[in-house]
This record gives C-alpha cells, sequence and structure tokens, in this order.
C-alpha cells in the first residue's frame, strides 16, 4: 500500500531521485569500500555507528508509540540529525581523548568483556560465544575491542571534566523546606442549597447582555465542507469467497496455535555447580530460605528467572518432574543448557485442542479480510487512472466499489471515515481544486477528498441559542450568590469555630504538602492554601460550588527524619548531576566548536536511503 501521506506514483519519482543522488557511488551503491561519512579531527565517523545510531533512536521512538515509525516519520521527528549530532560528538570526545593521552590497557578492556552478558557462557566470559555474537553483528574482534577502548577513554574523558562537582547543600535545604513544609486544614463546602433564596431566571435584557458579553461560548468553529469516497476492507469482506482448502492450509500451518499440549509456568534458578544447587533446595525444604529469598542473594528479580508458558519437552530432563509437581511447589536441582538449576512451577495450563471445524469462522474471516485488503490494493492503480483522467468523486462511486460521502469536518468530528487519523490529517490539509489523491487508511482501506469549501467560525443568532444562554446566565448568577453567601459566612470563622455550628459540614485534611491532592478541590487549591497564614480564612471558587477554607497549622518539616534526609540527599544529588551535565555540555559544545570535522552529505543520503 502507498504511504499514508503521498500518492502511490509518489513513490517511483523518489526511487528516480535516489538513483540519480547514487550515481555518484558507482555500480555497487554502498559498497564495502564506503566506511565513513566523515571525519572528526583524526577520527574517522563510520556508515556502521551512524546506522546503529539512527536505528537506536528510531526503535526508541517506535516504542513510545507502540508501532513501527517508518523513515519518512523519524526523519519528520529530525531522528537522522540527532542519530548525526549523537555520532559526531562522540568522535569528538574520542578525539579529545586521543589528542591527550587518554588511554586503557588491555586488562581494562578484557575486564569490560567479561561484564557484557551476551558473551556469557556456563562458566563466565565464553570466547566462542563472544566470536559468534560478534560475527552476527559483522564486526571483527579488533573493531569491537578499539570502540570498548574508545568508550572506556571517553568515559574517563567526561568523569574528569564533571569530577569534584560537590552537591549544593543549601540549595537542597531550600527545597526540601519548601517541598516539605505542611499545612493542616477545616474546609467546607457552600453550593446553590445553601442560598437563602432562588436565583431568578435571565430576561431578554439580561440574555443579550450576557450574548453579547461571551460570544466565543455561541460561536461555531470552522468547518470543511468535504465530499470523500472511501473503500475499506469490512465494506467487501462479505463478497470474498474463501476456498475451504485455503483455511484448512492456514490451520495446519498454524497449527500451534489450536492444538497446544498441557503447558506450566515456570521459573528457573540456575546454579554454578550441583552442589550449590542442592544446598539452594536444601535450605527451602528445611524453611530456611524462601525461593525469593534464593532469587535475591543471586541479584536477580522474579522476572530475570521466568521462563514463562513451557512445555514438558522445553524443560528436557526436568520435564517430569516440573509437570509432576503442584502449583507453588520447588524441584531441583535438575540439569538444565545453562547448568544445574531449581524450578518453580507458578500455574498449569490444560491442553488446548481446538478442531479444524471449531477454528474456521475465525480462519476465514481472516483469509476474507486478506483478500479484501489485496482487492484494494489491485484496485488503487485503476482508481488513480480515473481520477489521473478527470474523474470526480461521484464519479470513482459511479464506476468501482468504493463509497460516495459529504462531511462538514471539524477538528472535534470523529465519527465514520472521520474516526481515522489518516483522513482527519488529509481533511485538516486539503485545499481548494487540489488534484485529488489516493490515500491509505489504517486497516488496509483506502480514500479520496475534495474540498468543496470552508465554512469560517460563525456566531450563531441569539434566538437560535436563546435556551442555552439563558442557561449559561442563570449558572453565572447562581455561582455569583454562592460565592457571595460563602463570603458571608466566613465572616463569622474564627481560629476557634466549629463550622458545624454554622450549618456546614467541616472535612480537616492534616499534613498536606504542596503536591498533596484533595478530592473535591479545584486546580490551584494548594496554590491558595500555601498562601494562606495561620488563622486566615479563605472563600475559594470551586466551579459551580465554594469552598471556605481556614489554615489551621503550618508544619515545617523535620529534617532529623529520615525520608527528610534522603528527600534531601536525593535533590542535592539532583542538582550536582544538573550543574554536571550542563558543564560537560558547555565543554562538548566548546570542544566540537575547535574541532575540526568534514562530513560528506552524499554519504549521509546513501545510508539514509537504505532506510527507506
Amino acid at each position: 500500500m502507498a504511504d499514508k501521506k503521498k500518492p502511490r506514483y509518489g513513490a517511483w519519482i523518489i526511487v528516480g531521485v535516489l538513483l540519480l543522488g547514487l550515481a555518484g557511488f558507482g555500480t555497487g551503491g554502498l559498497s564495502g569500500n564506503i566506511r565513513n561519512i566523515g571525519t572528526v579531527g583524526d577520527k574517522d565517523v563510520t556508515v556502521a555507528s551512524y546506522q546503529r545510531a539512527l536505528n537506536e533512536q528510531i526503535r526508541g521512538l517506535s516504542a513510545q508509540f507502540g508501532q513501527q515509525i517508518s523513515f519518512q516519520q523519524a526523519q519528520a521527528f529530525g531522528l537522522d540529525q540527532m542519530a548525526l549530532s549523537q555520532v559526531v560528538l562522540l568522535r569528538t570526545l574520542d578525539n579529545e581523548a586521543s589528542q591527550l593521552g587518554i588511554s586503557v590497557g588491555d586488562a581494562r578492556v578484557f575486564e569490560r568483556l567479561r561484564s557484557i552478558p551476551s558473551f556469557q557462557g556456563a562458566g563466565g566470559f565464553n570466547r566462542e560465544t563472544y566470536r559468534l555474537a560478534l560475527q552476527q553483528t559483522g564486526q571483527s574482534a579488533a573493531e569491537f575491542e578499539a570502540e570498548i577502548r574508545e568508550e572506556t577513554a571517553r568515559s574517563l574523558l567526561q568523569g574528569a571534566v564533571v569530577s569534584g562537582i560537590p552537591a549544593p547543600q543549601a540549595l537542597a535545604d531550600t527545597l526540601v523546606q519548601y517541598v516539605s513544609e505542611t499545612r493542616s486544614i477545616t474546609w467546607a463546602v457552600v453550593d446553590g442549597n445553601d442560598l437563602t433564596s432562588p436565583v431568578p431566571g435571565a430576561t431578554p435584557a439580561a440574555q443579550q447582555e450576557y450574548y453579547d458579553a461571551n460570544p466565543d461560548e455561541f460561536t461555531l468553529p470552522e468547518s470543511r465542507d468535504i465530499t470523500y469516497v472511501w473503500l475499506t476492507p469490512n465494506m467487501i469482506i462479505d463478497d470474498m469467497v474463501v476456498a475451504d482448502a485455503a483455511i484448512e492450509r492456514l490451520y495446519n500451518e498454524r497449527i500451534a496455535e489450536f492444538q497446544q499440549p498441557e503447558r506450566r509456568l515456570v521459573e528457573r534458578l540456575v546454579y554454578l555447580d550441583q552442589a550449590r544447587a542442592e544446598d539452594a533446595v536444601a535450605r527451602i525444604n528445611a524453611g530456611e530460605a524462601t525461593f525469593e529469598d534464593l532469587v535475591a542473594e543471586r541479584g536477580l528479580t522474579l522476572t530475570d528467572i521466568d521462563l514463562g508458558d513451557v512445555s514438558q519437552e522445553d524443560l528436557r530432563g526436568a520435564g517430569e518432574a516440573v509437570f509432576a509437581a503442584d502449583t507453588g511447589a520447588v524441584v531441583g536441582p535438575y540439569n538444565s543448557p545453562l547448568g544445574p538449576a531449581v524450578f518453580r512451577v507458578n500455574a498449569v495450563l490444560a491442553a488446548q485442542e481446538i478442531p479444524l471445524e471449531e477454528a474456521t469462522p475465525e480462519l476465514r474471516d481472516e483469509l476474507a479480510a486478506d483478500a479484501a485488503r489485496q482487492f484494494i490494493n489491485d484496485s488503487a492503480d485503476s482508481i488513480i487512472d480515473l481520477l489521473a483522467g478527470g474523474a470526480t468523486m461521484a464519479d470513482l462511486a459511479e464506476r468501482t466499489d468504493m463509497r460516495l460521502g459529504t462531511i462538514n469536518w471539524t477538528p472535534e468530528n470523529t465519527e465514520g471515515i472521520a474516526a481515522y487519523d489518516a483522513f482527519r490529517a488529509e481533511a485538516a490539509a486539503v485545499e481548494a481544486g487540489q488534484f485529488p489523491e489516493i490515500f491509505d487508511l489504517a486497516d488496509g482501506g483506502i480514500f479520496a477528498l475534495t474540498l468543496d469549501g470552508i465554512v469560517p467560525p460563525t456566531l450563531q443568532p441569539l434566538d437560535e441559542v436563546r435556551d442555552a444562554v439563558s442557561d449559561a446566565w442563570q449558572a453565572q448568577e447562581r455561582q455569583a450568590a454562592v460565592i457571595a453567601r460563602a463570603e458571608e459566612i466566613s465572616e463569622e470563622i474564627l481560629p476557634l469555630t466549629g463550622f458545624e455550628t454554622l450549618g456546614l459540614e467541616p472535612f480537616v485534611e492534616q499534613d498536606l504538602t504542596r503536591r498533596a491532592f484533595v478530592e473535591g478541590t479545584p486546580p490551584g487549591f494548594n496554590d491558595a492554601l500555601f498562601e494562606m497564614s495561620i488563622g486566615d480564612v479563605r472563600v475559594i471558587d470551586a466551579e459551580d460550588r465554594a469552598l471556605i477554607v481556614r489554615l489551621d497549622d503550618i508544619s515545617a518539616p523535620d529534617l532529623a527524619d529520615e525520608a527528610v534526609i534522603a528527600q534531601r540527599e536525593a535533590m542535592a544529588e539532583n542538582a550536582r548531576a544538573g550543574i554536571a551535565q550542563d558543564i560537560f555540555d558547555a565543554y562538548a559544545t566548546a570542544l566540537q566548536q575547535s574541532t575540526e570535522q568534514s562530513l560528506n552529505q552524499q554519504t549521509i543520503n546513501a545510508v539514509n536511503a537504505q532506510f527507506q
């Protein structure tokens, strides 16, 4: 399918441009001869380092969005420039470390290698595992160890720049005083039920006055009159013919989903040798330790040792004993691929056998949906040809399976086709007279649209909104009366006055901090509270009611309290880290300005093209 934002023929134009742009690289494009995108000082900036940095940026943003983003989206967010800046900065620091003679020996490099989990075997660091891991990434040991050496030297340089910065204790003291100081209050609610007389209805003059003073409340937003055609898989799914043989073939391909043996949810704790594993089981059996204790002793978490749901076959030699154990039981030790292990059974999952007949409706719908998406995809080119020939939206609806519709669209409209992000984006951007294009929908559908006109923000006539104006005026007057009544009551409240003696239901809150939340209070409640002095009484507007608040006490934080001490230390460390980061950023900026850089934009463009 085409990109949501571009017509289908646009991809061929882009390909043509890229082919012309890459012509200078020879017949091999980015061949093995092109290894660098430039230099920083005496250091090469490799293609591989830029590719890795860009991949990490794209993966990180994709994880935030919960779906894989395209390279075009990554560029829109500036991820390519972020990745380039990142690798250039690192090479600038590497160059400076080299100029200063900062380096580390082989022993330090090997120590770092031994700490990387991917290179570990049953007995610790494993050279064969190390070799295979590097082989998968396309790196040689010499290249990887050079990176480790430079990374360590870079860390030493950074440490030297920011070391010795003291924690700003005075700032931490001020912050902890501000954050941890508390207030104790008594408060009550005053609403329309506390009024001594009802609020009268709005007169025509009052309605006119309110209408004139608040035009925004009665103004319709700008809207766009749009004619569109669309086609989604759900519109044609019932017309798709699915062969029984295709259903059976799909069932057999995914047989593991429909026929699963009995399984267990299992955790596995591996030990270096049999004696230690046996000692662990003996301690559990004697009641000297729990399974959680054993995990914690190894510096692990339950997540680290969770195997998920496994079959008896998956557990190999331990399978029979684990499957014979009750839920919650700990068994072992038994041999595992990683060494002697202790197992805990967390749940029993019964065998699952769904016959073909039972799975058929679901599989038929899935295949029909796939067929519908394929049909739409195959139809797109002919629809594009019709548009190129001058077909209107009505013509497309008459000559294809697409359905015609109109919509008075605003950003608040999310019904029907406006439920799709792609449509809303194009509806907001389309211009009058713009040549219509085919765009994709997230479910595999397509659509095209034209803008018929734009209706500017329009103030509705008073006669059409008179009831709404009257209701709004009365709500305003009622709230004003409630505030006035609350002010009247508050004048009778002294520091020791019981709220109940004035017919109020009191709420008492103790030791509120600036970050506390009191249910039933409006935004800004805490700000008002911390502006008051002991004994002050204040009326706070809460939209459709009023709050009467009395400040009863102010308490300074106990600086000897362990929690306050920990908070103070954390604040001091955060402040120190922030200062250190600012100093390092300034150092790095100055370093980059004084270090010669030479980047080949043509090579960078070629690398970017590989991501598209």
